[in-house]
């Protein structure tokens, strides 16, 4: 009773500090922390891996080193973290039942690419995770639409609008990456990429690509910031959403431009890890807020009881990673005795990224159907 009673209170505080009427998702100091100005995390894995390399390490070691303390700290905690909206929520599983059941393919397939073909295994990874990034953007985007539509203006967005906004944001990371890609120095690490992609599209002399991307990106810019002023003049721009969008864009275009491309995305994987974090734990709040996390999800309430500001959330989704250790040892373990004479490098990225892609792809498979969910921050608005 006295634990019941706590919650209540700490619910109705909770609730006290969102802002219902405005066009910020929670409140404007917590978007602005945890959505749009925690930007700054941005250049950190870079700034880490150049001072490792003036220290005097090896440029590999000092990537790796980046590479395990970003998973570590926040990429693997984001990914596990998918897993108490879905594997460990009664009610997802009762709408998705083959969606679980077909998520246990996924590592199959990354072990045997990672032994057969990791270039080709890295390759669809480089794609499929920008392709999740951007759908995050995307959502979050669409979260402020939505908020804007039915809770402050009451009126439906154009979808002229939303094309633009989605437009302007799905071709921000692709103008520069298409440039490497078409002279060949689009390499991962010590993995290039470019092995597995085809020659069409790298032609040094003729970046046909290259230039179809780019037009379609200016125009989508254009065509953005004519929205944006037009909106700006008649008193409808939602600034939230403006700010967030026009950061984003800023920094998927100049990423690519940096030579380590790995710790680069790193980077941007930092960024992406600390937004989905806030917007999870954002979300098993407000159900733990209106009453249904209990019976849908009875594990995860028990860890969001535990402190009002979603630590305890946090610490369970770490305590997940255990899963990707395992099979990191396992699979270097095993990488020796079926490639033998494998060398440092190779052995590292097998195990590496077998251990992270086989929870992470799951990840994003789950999130593609997490992130149609648009109501989902509905029960913190309403009165």
């Amino acid at each position: 009773m006295a634990t019941s009673a706590i919650t209540l209170v700490e619910s109705e505080i909770y609730a006290a500090e969102i802002d219902k009427g405005g066009l910020w998702l929670r409140n404007k100091r917590w978007d602005l922390f945890f959505i749009t100005l925690s930007v700054v995390v941005v250049p950190l894995p870079y700034v880490l891996y150049l001072l490792g390399v003036q220290m005097g390490m090896d440029d590999d070691f000092s990537r790796n080193l980046v590479n395990a303390f970003v998973a570590i700290a926040i990429g693997g905690p984001h990914m596990m973290s998918t897993f108490l909206r879905t594997g460990l929520d009664e009610s997802f599983k009762e709408r998705y039942p083959t969606l679980i059941r077909s998520s246990i393919i996924i590592p199959v397939i990354v072990i045997s690419l990672a032994f057969l073909n990791l270039n080709l295994m890295l390759t669809f990874f480089f794609f499929w995770a920008s392709l999740h990034v951007l759908h995050q953007v995307t959502y979050i985007v669409e979260l402020y639409n939505h908020k804007e539509a039915k809770f402050v203006r009451k009126s439906a967005l154009s979808p002229v609008s939303r094309f633009i906004d989605y437009a302007i944001v799905l071709t921000s990371l692709f103008p520069i990456a298409m440039w490497k890609i078409s002279q060949g120095q689009f390499e991962i690490g010590q993995n290039d990429l470019g092995e597995a992609i085809p020659a069409l599209f790298q032609q040094p002399h003729n970046p046909w690509f290259f230039i179809l991307v780019t037009i379609v990106f200016v125009t989508a810019l254009v065509a953005y910031l004519y929205k944006s002023l037009a909106e700006y003049r008649q008193g409808t721009l939602n600034i939230p959403k403006f700010v967030f969008i026009g950061l984003t864009v800023t920094v998927a275009f100049f990423t690519p431009m940096l030579p380590n491309l790995d710790t680069a995305f790193q980077g941007l994987n930092t960024w992406h890890s600390f937004q989905y974090l806030a917007i999870t734990f954002y979300i098993i709040k407000i159900r733990q807020m209106i009453g249904n996390l209990e019976g849908d999800a009875p594990l995860v309430a028990k860890f969001s009881r535990r402190t009002k500001d979603a630590r305890a959330l946090y610490a369970f989704s770490a305590m997940l990673l255990l899963g990707s250790g395992v099979i990191f040892l396992l699979v270097y373990g095993l990488a020796g005795i079926v490639k033998p004479g494998i060398d440092g490098n190779s052995h590292f990225d097998i195990a590496y990224y077998t251990a992270i892609l086989s929870f992470l792809w799951i990840h994003y498979y789950h999130d593609h159907f997490l992130f149609t969910d648009f109501e989902a921050l509905d029960g913190a608005f309403e009165s």
